[in-house]
């Protein structure tokens, strides 16, 4: 994969704001992306500010913020506990979002991100305003992901969110695709080739390989060294773009025949209910389910598996890249990845895993009775996801998207605002 080298910033100190709806210390992988990007932006010279729901009264994670070079605003709206978003809380944060932003000092550069989902329709507004260069960083593409997710909408509404996402697109000055058959889809969508970059996603720079041997994630499990027991680990948001009627009847054909095979569930997601009742219904023994694990032990979490599980939708391909497919890479395993070939996912576990249709519970069930009983392959394997992990990392990406920005706003600094004169500087 070619990438376009950069320079270093020869702008007077640019500026460029970042809005989206979640940034760390807040859950989700665009939060977490949004901070690994925007402090090495600070770190080149640029002006950061970073727009997202929340309460300023996070001392902490403002301190954080600051220290990195960023300048984070809060909406003052937080999420309450448990509670997860709806289309009435993505409407009232895509409010609230884009009326902080309107009234920020001058940016030269205006970055949309995918939460919540219609974002990109502030975007053209926001530059207009700002007298900026636009950009939309496209991490799952809407509207059309809604039916994948289970989102029910008239026909008519949902062909009218088409027809603004792509008229929103088209007066983005560039979009940022994460994979390339999203890019395919945005072209098609009407937005010139030259406009969309691809700028794939990177593994979190806290998760490195670490042995199985005197693993504390695996101790806990009552999974003992030398034992002989196989870790096949599905980790990370399950929802409904995740089917794992596949995984659950893999599980059934190898809990008797293979008993050293154990399934763990870590994390959280609407599809978890679906799949501990399936396991009920079936009655499998050798699936277990755990919560959302702390930061600090992501890497020794993913680390702990023999094998990894990465699944998504058939119907999704083009609209997302799961993101933990880096993370598992980067950990140093192998992986399934369930989904569908020619996708950007299936292209990068080439050479690394293997991959397998998600409602085929036969071929998931070989293929990990197939690895149980080779760990040669696994290590070789293994040592090739980190390869791949290594060659693309935050520092690679954030260089590309300087690079990106740079031409974008010596681009956008030639043509006078759409709206009157734009606001002062800060």
């Amino acid at each position: 994969m070619q990438f376009t080298p950069w320079c270093p910033v020869t702008l007077d100190h640019p500026s460029i704001l970042f809005v989206n709806r979640v940034f760390p210390p807040d859950r989700g992988a665009t939060g977490r992306c949004l901070s690994d990007l925007a402090g090495r932006i600070a770190a080149a010279g640029w002006r950061v500010t970073v727009v997202a729901d929340g309460k300023q009264s996070d001392a902490e994670a403002g301190e954080c913020a600051a220290s990195a070079g960023i300048t984070l605003v809060r909406t003052g709206h937080t999420l309450a506990e448990g509670n997860r978003p709806d289309a009435r809380t993505y409407l009232d944060s895509l409010r609230r979002l884009t009326g902080h932003s309107l009234r920020l000092p001058r940016q030269d550069l205006i970055v949309t991100m995918t939460d919540p989902p219609m974002l990109a329709l502030a975007g053209p507004i926001l530059a207009a305003r700002h007298g900026a260069a636009s950009l939309h960083w496209c991490q799952d593409l809407y509207p059309d992901l809604l039916p994948v997710l289970g989102v029910r909408m008239p026909a008519l509404l949902r062909r009218g969110a088409g027809y603004g996402m792509a008229w929103a697109l088209r007066r983005h000055d560039g979009v940022a695709a994460i994979g390339r058959c999203m890019r395919e889809r945005i072209v098609a969508a009407g937005v010139a080739a030259d406009r969309v970059s691809l700028l794939p996603n990177w593994p979190d720079p806290a998760i490195r390989p670490m042995a199985k041997v005197d693993n504390g994630f695996r101790r806990s499990l009552g999974l003992q060294d030398g034992d002989g027991r196989f870790l096949v680990v599905y980790s990370g948001t399950l929802g409904l773009a995740h089917p794992m009627d596949g995984v659950l009847a893999a599980a059934a054909r190898l809990q008797d025949s293979d008993p050293a095979v154990l399934f763990l569930l870590v994390g959280e997601g609407r599809g978890f209910a679906a799949v501990e009742e399936g396991a009920r219904r079936l009655g499998l023994r050798n699936l277990r389910r755990l919560p959302w694990q702390p930061a600090d032990r992501l890497a020794e979490c993913l680390s702990a598996a023999d094998l990894h599980l990465v699944a998504m939708a058939p119907a999704a391909k083009g609209m997302l890249v799961p993101s933990k497919l880096a993370g598992v890479q980067a950990a140093g395993r192998p992986c399934l990845f369930l989904g569908p070939t020619g996708s950007e996912a299936a292209v990068r576990v080439e050479g690394c895993g293997v991959v397998i249709d998600p409602f085929d519970g036969t071929a998931i069930a070989d293929a990990v009775r197939a690895y149980a009983a080779d760990p040669g392959r696994c290590a070789l394997e293994g040592d090739r996801a980190v390869r791949m992990a290594q060659a693309w990392n935050a520092d690679c990406a954030a260089a590309a998207f300087i690079g990106l920005a740079e031409r974008l706003v010596e681009a956008r600094r030639a043509v006078r605002p759409l709206w009157g004169r734009p606001l002062p500087n800060a």
